[in-house]
């Protein structure tokens, strides 16, 4: 990295700048720059093949840039760490698909997300604390699942499975979550519950969301990237980004 550091880098949650990534001579990452402030929710669009899942894979540790700077919360840099480093630095990351254990009721896999981290021997001695009720109830209330807590994770819906895992993320207390594609295969009202649920993460949480729904982007009204051929396209409000010529070209249509 240059000695001389841009002072957006320093005051950003998460700062890539003049990033590249080559898989087998494709470009899917080609000079990437993007700010996200503290405290910001930023909605991520584009077409397949642009480069979102590449991007979040960058941050996350999982794929190492060719060139380019990757920093989060001012002053770490990424890509000198690995999956579990970045993890627990408070970089959470949500998929597309839930993963979450079925076989387990709800209240239990926000307990087996909440002690994750915790090291072995810990965890056989370890003891359910008034603080870990406390943060159980919080997040159960936050995903608005509290009268399922008991239930089989299995018996919820995909709507309800989907903001289980977003309370799985949140019972590790991260900084910045990533939410990859929230409302695919949702319902009309469960993807507008979605679009409020993550309005109130985003009250003490950063959060990027990369989404196809474009109702739902423009649910959450928020500030909109779209990614084309791994760089920034466009960047603004969503009537902006829609109204943008090459955004309707090569993703929207007319």
């Amino acid at each position: 990295m240059s000695s001389a550091i841009d002072p957006r880098a320093t005051s950003a949650m998460l700062y890539l700048d003049g990033v590249h990534v080559t898989f087998d001579g494709f470009h899917a990452i080609n000079n990437l720059s993007l700010t996200i402030a503290p405290g910001e929710m930023r909605a991520i669009i584009g077409p397949n093949g642009a480069g979102k899942t590449t991007m979040m894979d960058i941050i996350t540790g999982k794929t190492k840039p060719d060139e380019g700077d990757v920093l989060f919360d001012g002053i770490t840099d990424l890509t000198r760490l690995d999956e579990t480093q970045i993890a627990e630095l408070g970089i959470g990351r949500k998929f597309q698909k839930p993963t979450v254990f079925e076989s387990q009721t709800v209240e239990d896999n926000l307990l087996l997300a909440l002690n994750a981290d915790h090291r072995v021997r810990s965890t056989l001695f370890w003891q359910r604390s008034k603080a870990d009720d406390a943060a159980i109830d919080c997040v159960l209330d936050t995903i608005r699942l509290d009268n399922a807590r008991r239930q089989l994770a299995g018996s919820l819906s995909h709507g309800q499975k989907q903001w289980l895992e977003i309370g799985m993320l949140l019972a590790q207390d991260p900084k910045l979550l990533l939410v990859d594609e929230p409302v695919a295969g949702m319902t009309d009202i469960e993807t507008h519950q979605t679009a409020e649920l993550l309005k109130e993460i985003n009250r003490d949480k950063t959060v990027v969301v990369v989404e196809h729904d474009m109702t739902f982007v423009r649910e959450l009204g928020v500030k909109v990237t779209c990614l084309h051929e791994g760089s920034v396209l466009a960047e603004g409000s969503i009537d902006q980004v829609s109204a943008n010529d090459r955004v309707i070209e090569v993703y929207l249509g007319r």
